[in-house]
């Protein structure tokens, strides 16, 4: 058993009484690998751990990532496990496996081979970023892999009960259907990579999609004769909606004025490649060329010109890092869309939070938000 007290920890958002997510001095009592107590204040006895500086909150989650630590989650269990153990020390505690658009065996063989980490709760699931998106708006995805949703493939990949998250673009043929499945399945439908139009995206709301993939990248612009998804997505209550605050993806300005909507609707994603945690060079993305410079990964064309992004090398620690300082956003509001918000985005309801019953993990940061210590169910790393 050990009991912490904290100067400032994260109290999540009370949804009864309308209280948002806020810092303030608390102790927990950890017993094993969960919280069994939490109280505000000063604690009921001498704390075994004392954080008198930074904050303690959650362990981060990360619901849309590709590898790190040079390593990618396509690669296999062993090589995914690398990739997994770069973000937890850096304070992600709970990710998914995001996989990039590959033809369809691929696809369902990267999938089993991930399911020994999805079983042994290394990770909560894996995240379908592909192959069903748009090629006007296909990022860093291989364009002759990009296919509408056809039932069968829906089935086969959804079946192996390792999905949790699905990213498509509803205007494809099949698309709306594709979301009702994917919610059908338990997942979490969410709109990216799209050309789709603010009414589309609205019947894609309706149709049971819940999240919106990367705001304001590989989609539409905002645009005031034509709003498309950004604005179908900013204005539905619903809606969670990420956010890649890397200074690259979102200009601070934009950021600021998509928290300033509905702070407990925004999530912070890192979209991370095999370089996150990891040095410059040349990389993979999928079946995709990758180059890395100044920790800004683009695609390389055959002439060995960079292209578009292709993921970043973010941390969520940085990206919370960075929407505070660059972008202005309230330290609690950018913890939130690091902890809790993610955690209900894709339904998983023990972690997120500095609450009883969660699992105990643990992310304390110091006053400029770097990570100084990380605990995983209940063992300080």
């Amino acid at each position: 058993m050990t009991l912490i007290s904290a100067v400032a920890a994260l109290v999540p958002r009370d949804v009864d009484t309308g209280t948002p997510a806020h810092l303030a001095p608390r102790w927990l009592r950890v017993v094993e690998e969960h919280i069994v107590e939490v109280g505000d204040g000063p604690p009921p006895s001498t704390p075994d751990v004392v954080v008198d500086d930074g904050v303690l909150a959650p362990g981060f989650l990360d619901v849309h990532c590709h590898g790190g630590g040079g390593a990618s989650f396509s690669e296999g269990a062993e090589v995914a496990a690398t990739a997994r153990a770069a973000h937890r020390v850096a304070g992600t505690t709970t990710m998914l496996a995001s996989l990039v658009t590959e033809p369809l065996d691929v696809l369902a063989e990267q999938l089993e081979t991930l399911r020994p980490l999805v079983a042994s709760g290394e990770l909560a699931g894996v995240h379908l970023e592909g192959p069903w998106l748009s090629p006007r708006h296909r990022g860093a995805h291989d364009p002759e892999h990009l296919v509408p949703p056809e039932p069968a493939a829906l089935e086969r990949l959804l079946g192996t009960g390792l999905v949790r998250m699905v990213t498509l673009a509803p205007e494809l043929d099949g698309g709306l259907d594709a979301i009702r499945r994917v919610v059908a399945a338990g997942a979490t439908a969410a709109i990216g990579h799209t050309d789709a139009s603010y009414e589309c995206s609205g019947r894609a709301l309706d149709a049971g999609a819940t999240a919106g993939t990367h705001l304001f990248n590989a989609m539409a612009g905002l645009h005031h004769r034509e709003p498309g998804p950004a604005a179908a997505l900013l204005e539905r209550p619903e809606a969670f909606i990420e956010l890649i605050a890397d200074g690259v993806h979102v200009h601070p300005a934009m950021l600021r004025l998509a928290f300033a909507q509905h702070p407990e609707r925004f999530v912070l994603v890192s979209d991370a490649m095999a370089a996150a945690a990891a040095a410059d060079g040349a990389y993979r993305l999928g079946g995709l060329d990758v180059q890395v410079r100044d920790g800004v990964a683009r695609l390389i064309d055959a002439e060995g010109r960079a292209g578009a992004i292709a993921g970043s090398t973010l941390t969520i620690a940085g990206a919370v890092r960075h929407a505070v300082r660059e972008a202005s956003v309230p330290p609690a509001q950018a913890l939130a869309a690091a902890t809790e918000n993610p955690a209900r985005m894709v339904g998983l309801d023990e972690v997120g939070r500095l609450a009883p019953g969660m699992r105990a993990d643990l992310v304390h940061l110091d006053e400029d938000l770097a990570v100084r210590a990380v605990m995983h169910r209940g063992a300080w790393l």
